[in-house]
Protein backbone atom coordinates (compact mmCIF):
# COMPACT_ATOMS: atom_id res chain seq x y z
CA UNK A 1 0.00 0.00 0.00
CA UNK A 2 1.55 3.15 -0.69
CA UNK A 3 1.99 5.96 1.65
CA UNK A 4 0.23 9.22 1.77
CA UNK A 5 2.09 12.24 -0.09
CA UNK A 6 1.29 14.61 3.39
CA UNK A 7 1.70 12.40 6.48
CA UNK A 8 -1.48 12.34 9.29
CA UNK A 9 0.35 14.04 11.94
CA UNK A 10 2.58 17.19 11.94
CA UNK A 11 6.68 16.45 12.28
CA UNK A 12 6.20 18.31 15.87
CA UNK A 13 3.39 16.06 16.46
CA UNK A 14 5.36 12.85 15.66
CA UNK A 15 8.38 14.13 17.24
CA UNK A 16 6.78 15.15 20.70
CA UNK A 17 4.90 11.83 20.71
CA UNK A 18 5.56 8.62 23.64
CA UNK A 19 3.34 6.08 23.50
CA UNK A 20 0.77 4.51 21.04
CA UNK A 21 -2.50 3.22 22.42
CA UNK A 22 -4.45 0.94 19.92
CA UNK A 23 -8.00 -0.68 19.91
CA UNK A 24 -8.10 -3.99 18.35
CA UNK A 25 -12.03 -4.90 16.95
CA UNK A 26 -11.30 -2.97 13.41
CA UNK A 27 -8.19 -1.94 14.16
CA UNK A 28 -5.43 -4.19 14.38
CA UNK A 29 -7.93 -7.35 13.49
CA UNK A 30 -10.88 -7.78 11.06
CA UNK A 31 -14.24 -7.61 13.74
CA UNK A 32 -15.76 -10.63 12.05
CA UNK A 33 -13.39 -12.87 13.80
CA UNK A 34 -14.44 -11.06 17.14
CA UNK A 35 -18.12 -11.66 15.73
CA UNK A 36 -17.89 -14.60 13.44
CA UNK A 37 -15.01 -17.03 15.41
CA UNK A 38 -15.12 -16.25 18.89
CA UNK A 39 -18.25 -15.39 20.09
CA UNK A 40 -19.61 -18.18 18.65
CA UNK A 41 -16.96 -20.19 19.71
CA UNK A 42 -17.60 -19.66 23.24
CA UNK A 43 -21.73 -19.61 23.20
CA UNK A 44 -21.35 -23.17 21.80
CA UNK A 45 -19.05 -23.78 24.79
CA UNK A 46 -19.99 -22.43 27.92
CA UNK A 47 -22.64 -24.72 29.13
CA UNK A 48 -19.88 -27.58 28.89
CA UNK A 49 -17.57 -25.41 30.22
CA UNK A 50 -19.26 -24.20 33.40
CA UNK A 51 -20.40 -27.73 33.99
CA UNK A 52 -16.83 -29.07 33.84
CA UNK A 53 -15.45 -26.31 35.40
CA UNK A 54 -17.97 -25.67 38.35
CA UNK A 55 -15.91 -26.37 40.98
CA UNK A 56 -12.65 -23.92 39.62
CA UNK A 57 -12.55 -20.91 42.21
CA UNK A 58 -12.78 -18.09 38.82
CA UNK A 59 -15.79 -20.02 37.34
CA UNK A 60 -17.54 -19.98 41.29
CA UNK A 61 -16.95 -16.77 40.89
CA UNK A 62 -18.09 -15.69 37.75
CA UNK A 63 -21.54 -17.63 38.66
CA UNK A 64 -21.89 -15.77 41.74
CA UNK A 65 -21.31 -12.21 40.13
CA UNK A 66 -23.81 -12.92 37.36
CA UNK A 67 -26.42 -13.51 40.29
CA UNK A 68 -25.39 -10.17 42.08
CA UNK A 69 -25.98 -8.59 38.50
CA UNK A 70 -29.08 -10.24 37.96
CA UNK A 71 -30.37 -9.71 41.21
CA UNK A 72 -31.79 -13.01 42.60
CA UNK A 73 -30.69 -16.58 43.11
CA UNK A 74 -30.29 -18.30 39.54
CA UNK A 75 -28.56 -21.55 40.19
CA UNK A 76 -26.41 -23.07 37.79
CA UNK A 77 -28.93 -23.62 34.63
CA UNK A 78 -30.45 -20.05 35.47
CA UNK A 79 -27.06 -18.46 35.40
CA UNK A 80 -26.25 -20.01 31.94
CA UNK A 81 -28.93 -18.86 30.49
CA UNK A 82 -28.54 -15.65 31.64
CA UNK A 83 -24.82 -15.47 30.33
CA UNK A 84 -26.11 -16.93 27.20
CA UNK A 85 -28.44 -13.91 26.84
CA UNK A 86 -25.72 -11.45 27.33
CA UNK A 87 -23.23 -13.18 24.75
CA UNK A 88 -26.30 -12.52 22.42
CA UNK A 89 -26.47 -8.98 23.61
CA UNK A 90 -22.95 -8.76 23.65
CA UNK A 91 -22.91 -7.23 26.91
CA UNK A 92 -19.55 -6.26 27.96
CA UNK A 93 -20.16 -7.64 31.68
CA UNK A 94 -17.16 -8.65 34.03
CA UNK A 95 -18.34 -12.41 34.77
CA UNK A 96 -19.33 -12.55 30.91
CA UNK A 97 -15.75 -11.64 29.65
CA UNK A 98 -14.07 -13.77 32.30
CA UNK A 99 -15.88 -17.10 31.31
CA UNK A 100 -15.11 -16.22 27.39
CA UNK A 101 -11.61 -15.84 28.10
CA UNK A 102 -11.05 -18.86 29.61
CA UNK A 103 -12.76 -20.59 27.04
CA UNK A 104 -11.05 -19.03 24.19
CA UNK A 105 -7.72 -19.53 26.16
CA UNK A 106 -8.37 -23.46 26.04
CA UNK A 107 -9.02 -22.65 22.39
CA UNK A 108 -5.73 -20.94 21.41
CA UNK A 109 -4.08 -23.47 23.65
CA UNK A 110 -5.13 -26.43 21.60
CA UNK A 111 -4.27 -24.66 18.40
CA UNK A 112 -8.23 -24.36 17.76
CA UNK A 113 -8.19 -20.69 17.64
CA UNK A 114 -5.33 -17.96 15.41
CA UNK A 115 -6.15 -14.28 15.69
CA UNK A 116 -5.49 -12.89 12.26
CA UNK A 117 -4.08 -9.59 12.11
CA UNK A 118 -3.74 -7.08 9.23
CA UNK A 119 -0.52 -7.05 7.29
CA UNK A 120 0.16 -4.24 7.96
CA UNK A 121 0.18 -4.17 11.94
CA UNK A 122 2.49 -6.54 12.91
CA UNK A 123 5.53 -4.62 10.49
CA UNK A 124 4.39 -1.20 12.09
CA UNK A 125 4.09 -2.18 15.86
CA UNK A 126 7.96 -3.25 15.68
CA UNK A 127 9.01 -0.73 13.80
CA UNK A 128 7.39 2.01 16.76
CA UNK A 129 8.65 -0.32 19.03
CA UNK A 130 12.22 -0.24 17.39
CA UNK A 131 11.81 3.71 16.97
CA UNK A 132 11.28 3.98 21.27
CA UNK A 133 7.47 4.31 21.47
CA UNK A 134 5.76 3.03 24.03
CA UNK A 135 2.71 0.57 22.87
CA UNK A 136 -0.09 -0.44 24.55
CA UNK A 137 -3.75 -1.87 23.91
CA UNK A 138 -7.19 -0.26 25.29
CA UNK A 139 -10.25 -2.58 24.23
CA UNK A 140 -13.66 -3.13 24.92
CA UNK A 141 -12.18 -6.78 25.57
CA UNK A 142 -10.92 -8.48 29.23
CA UNK A 143 -6.71 -7.57 29.40
CA UNK A 144 -6.81 -11.65 29.29
CA UNK A 145 -8.66 -11.78 26.13
CA UNK A 146 -6.41 -9.36 24.12
CA UNK A 147 -3.51 -10.90 25.75
CA UNK A 148 -4.49 -14.26 24.22
CA UNK A 149 -5.02 -12.96 20.81
CA UNK A 150 -1.63 -11.00 20.97
CA UNK A 151 -0.10 -14.00 21.80
CA UNK A 152 -1.48 -16.44 19.72
CA UNK A 153 -2.10 -14.05 16.33
CA UNK A 154 -1.84 -15.55 12.81
CA UNK A 155 1.63 -13.25 12.85
CA UNK A 156 2.78 -14.93 16.22
CA UNK A 157 3.31 -13.71 19.94
CA UNK A 158 3.24 -10.41 19.70
CA UNK A 159 2.47 -9.94 23.42
CA UNK A 160 6.07 -8.82 23.22
CA UNK A 161 5.82 -5.03 21.78
CA UNK A 162 3.72 -4.33 24.41
CA UNK A 163 4.12 -2.47 27.57
CA UNK A 164 0.54 -2.85 29.26
CA UNK A 165 -3.18 -3.38 28.30
CA UNK A 166 -6.57 -1.71 29.30
CA UNK A 167 -9.76 -2.72 29.30
CA UNK A 168 -13.26 -1.17 30.54
CA UNK A 169 -12.20 -1.66 34.61
CA UNK A 170 -10.73 2.02 33.31
CA UNK A 171 -13.40 3.75 32.26
CA UNK A 172 -15.64 3.13 28.87
CA UNK A 173 -14.16 3.68 25.42
CA UNK A 174 -16.83 6.88 24.94
CA UNK A 175 -15.78 8.75 28.06
CA UNK A 176 -12.76 11.13 27.64
CA UNK A 177 -12.44 10.45 31.26
CA UNK A 178 -10.80 7.28 30.53
CA UNK A 179 -8.51 8.57 28.35
CA UNK A 180 -7.54 10.97 31.14
CA UNK A 181 -6.88 8.32 33.61
CA UNK A 182 -4.85 6.28 31.16
CA UNK A 183 -2.47 9.29 30.17
CA UNK A 184 -2.25 9.76 34.76
CA UNK A 185 -1.78 5.79 34.78
CA UNK A 186 1.11 6.36 31.98
CA UNK A 187 2.35 9.34 33.67
CA UNK A 188 2.51 11.38 30.58
CA UNK A 189 0.98 14.34 29.04
CA UNK A 190 -1.72 14.00 26.97
CA UNK A 191 -0.13 15.41 23.87
CA UNK A 192 2.41 12.54 24.19
CA UNK A 193 -0.50 10.37 23.70
CA UNK A 194 -1.35 9.05 19.94
CA UNK A 195 -4.68 6.88 20.04
CA UNK A 196 -5.74 4.52 16.80
CA UNK A 197 -9.17 3.23 16.66
CA UNK A 198 -11.92 2.60 13.87
CA UNK A 199 -14.42 3.89 16.01
CA UNK A 200 -15.06 7.70 15.59
CA UNK A 201 -16.89 7.76 19.29
CA UNK A 202 -13.44 6.55 20.42
CA UNK A 203 -11.38 8.89 18.47
CA UNK A 204 -14.10 11.79 19.65
CA UNK A 205 -13.61 10.88 23.09
CA UNK A 206 -9.80 10.40 23.17
CA UNK A 207 -9.44 14.13 21.21
CA UNK A 208 -11.71 15.73 23.86
CA UNK A 209 -8.92 14.42 26.40
CA UNK A 210 -6.21 16.14 24.76
CA UNK A 211 -4.66 13.33 23.10
CA UNK A 212 -3.69 12.93 19.22
CA UNK A 213 -6.14 10.35 17.39
CA UNK A 214 -6.31 9.13 13.97
CA UNK A 215 -9.26 7.04 12.85
CA UNK A 216 -8.29 3.27 10.95
CA UNK A 217 -10.93 2.85 8.39
CA UNK A 218 -10.35 -0.72 7.07
CA UNK A 219 -13.09 0.04 3.86
CA UNK A 220 -12.34 1.34 0.37
CA UNK A 221 -12.40 5.14 1.18
CA UNK A 222 -12.69 7.21 3.91
CA UNK A 223 -15.82 8.74 4.56
CA UNK A 224 -15.63 11.74 3.69
CA UNK A 225 -11.90 11.90 3.72
CA UNK A 226 -12.31 13.05 7.44
CA UNK A 227 -8.64 14.56 8.95
CA UNK A 228 -6.63 12.40 10.16
CA UNK A 229 -7.89 9.11 9.30
CA UNK A 230 -5.61 6.00 7.31
CA UNK A 231 -6.58 2.68 5.97
CA UNK A 232 -3.54 1.12 7.01
CA UNK A 233 -1.06 1.61 10.11
CA UNK A 234 1.71 1.96 7.22
CA UNK A 235 0.46 5.57 6.02
CA UNK A 236 1.12 6.55 9.83
CA UNK A 237 4.83 7.59 9.47
CA UNK A 238 5.80 7.80 12.67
Amino acid sequence: MSQPETPVLDRSIRDNLRAVITDIEGTTTDIAFVRDVLFPYARARLAAFIDVQATDPVVLAALAETEAIAGRPLGVSGAISLLQQWLDEDRKLTPLKALQGLIWEAGYLDGSLRAPVYDDVSPALRRWRKRGLQLYVYSSGSIAAQQLLFRYSTDGDLTTVFEGYFDTTIGGKLESSSYHAIAVRLELLPGQLLFLSDNPGEVAAARQAGWHAVRVERGESLAGQEDRAVRSFAELLL
